[in-house]
């Protein structure tokens, strides 16, 4: 039976890429982890991982490895929480994948009830812009715009539709001339979102009747969070490309001003979405439910 531990070190290992994310993960110490895979392929008698100071790989029988048993092991974590849901308190870790602004306004405040009535359920909330294969990376459930979920998926919306806005300040806008076409963003400090890729920034989508622009802004600040893009707007510090509720707030009270407001764009609406697979969890299903009912009562 302690093949069975030892295959589950060497999936973290190689599903992480990495021994210290491993060993944080199954709560023991890195040193433990690599003898537990140096042991194992000393048994097996086959090098499953290509180690240097700076990373780890797979080698050709390592991949061939975790692509057989990765599966096995699912399936068996499955079955073991279809048995827990037999029970009335839902246990285990619900991991979710999502972004900042879905976080704040429709995760977390449709969560809090659900977890003081189960003690025993823990969720794990991983803010996130690079659009995480959830089967890949281990979630249980994701939170995304509705065309950004892959199709074979089971998916639920959450939320209305979302449209997006692009603000500065009174301040700013003084002394910078005035936006009357997405070309005229070039001569703007604008903010920039980072996704996970190091080259990568979220472009500016725009849309006024039938045409649609993405457009790649310049300047002086990126953030990889929406709400300091906000606050940077709101410092005078340039424009900001983000969720129109987030900052209604401020544009009424005249803290922030819309920019080329005929071109903001609408968006299909947040959805949870999961595997197959992970339906028949008590735990998912609890928090999927609870995602639900927090868009129905609102009558949205």
């Amino acid at each position: 039976m302690e093949d069975f531990n030892d295959l589950v070190g060497f999936m973290a290992v190689g599903r992480e890429r990495s021994f210290t994310r491993a060993a944080a993960q199954l709560g023991v110490s890195q040193s433990a982890l690599s003898r537990t895979v140096r042991g194992l392929e000393e048994r097996m008698g086959l090098q499953l991982l290509t180690r240097t100071t700076r990373s780890v790989s797979l080698t050709e029988a390592g991949e061939r490895l975790l692509a057989s048993i990765g599966p096995r092991f699912e399936e068996i974590e499955a079955e073991l929480e279809s048995l827990r849901a037999m029970t009335d308190r839902p246990a285990g870790t619900v991991r979710i994948t999502t972004t900042d602004y879905a976080a704040n306004t429709y995760v977390w405040p449709r969560l809090q009830t659900i977890l003081r009535q189960y003690p025993e359920l823990k969720v794990e909330l991983v803010n996130d812009y690079g659009l995480a294969d959830i089967v890949a990376d281990r979630y249980d459930i994701g939170v995304r715009l509705g065309d950004q979920v892959a199709k074979d998926m089971i998916a639920v919306r959450i939320a209305p539709d979302m449209t997006m806005a692009i603000v500065g300040s009174p301040n700013y806008l003084q002394s910078r001339p005035l936006a009357k076409t997405p070309h005229d963003l070039t001569l703007h400090n604008c903010i920039n979102l980072r996704l996970p890729t190091r080259d990568s920034l979220l472009p500016w989508e725009l849309c006024k009747g039938r045409r649609e622009l993405q457009v790649r802004v310049e300047g002086q600040l990126t953030f990889n969070n929406v709400y300091q893009m906000i606050d940077a707007a709101l410092g005078g510090f340039g424009l900001a490309y983000v969720p129109k509720d987030l900052v209604d707030a401020h544009v009424k009270a005249g803290r922030l001003s819309w920019v080329l407001a005929d071109w903001f764009p609408t968006f299909v609406g947040h959805h949870v979405y999961y595997t197959s697979r992970r339906k028949s969890s008590r735990a998912v299903q609890l928090v999927v439910d609870a995602l639900k009912a927090g868009y129905r009562r609102r009558g949205q």
